[in-house]
C-alpha cells in the first residue's frame, strides 16, 4: 500500500488579481495591435495624420503584440509590462502633441501596465541581472 502524500498550494489573491489585470492587458493590446497590422484604413489614416510614416505601425503593432504575449508568460510578463508602459508613454505624447487628441485612454493603461511592472519588479530583474550584472 502506498501513502499518497498530498500538499496543498496556498492560492494568494492578490496573484490571482494580478494575473487576471494581465490578461485582461494582454486581451486589450492584441486587440489594438491586429488592425495596425492588417492595414486597417482608420489605423493607416492615424499614422499618416502623424506624419512619420506607415512603418510605424508596424513597429507599434508588433510591439504591441509582443507585449501581449509577454504578459501571458510568468518570466516575462514583468519585462513586457515595462516594455508597454515606455510604448503607452509614447502614445499618451503622440496623442497630446501630434494628434491633438486626450491622451486619457493612453494614460490609464499607462497606469495599469505600471503597476503590473511594479510588482513584477522581481521577474524584471530576475531577466535582466544575467544582462545588466548586479541587479539584485
Amino acid at each position: 500500500m502506498s501513502t499518497a502524500m498530498t500538499t496543498t498550494r496556498r492560492v494568494r489573491p492578490g496573484v490571482v488579481v494580478l494575473w487576471v489585470v494581465q490578461v485582461l492587458l494582454a486581451s486589450q493590446f492584441v486587440m489594438a495591435a491586429l488592425p495596425k497590422l492588417s492595414g486597417d484604413p482608420v489605423m493607416v489614416d492615424l499614422f499618416n495624420e502623424v506624419g512619420v510614416g506607415q512603418w510605424l505601425r508596424y513597429v507599434v503593432g508588433v510591439l504591441e503584440l509582443a507585449g501581449a504575449i509577454g504578459l501571458l508568460i510568468p518570466r516575462l510578463c514583468g519585462l513586457a509590462a515595462l516594455g508597454l508602459t515606455l510604448l503607452l508613454v509614447g502614445a499618451s505624447l503622440t496623442n497630446l502633441i501630434a494628434l491633438g487628441a486626450s491622451p486619457a485612454i493612453p494614460i490609464v493603461y499607462l497606469l495599469v501596465a505600471s503597476v503590473i511592472a511594479w510588482f513584477r519588479r522581481s521577474s524584471i530583474r530576475a531577466v535582466l541581472a544575467p544582462v545588466v550584472g548586479g541587479l539584485r
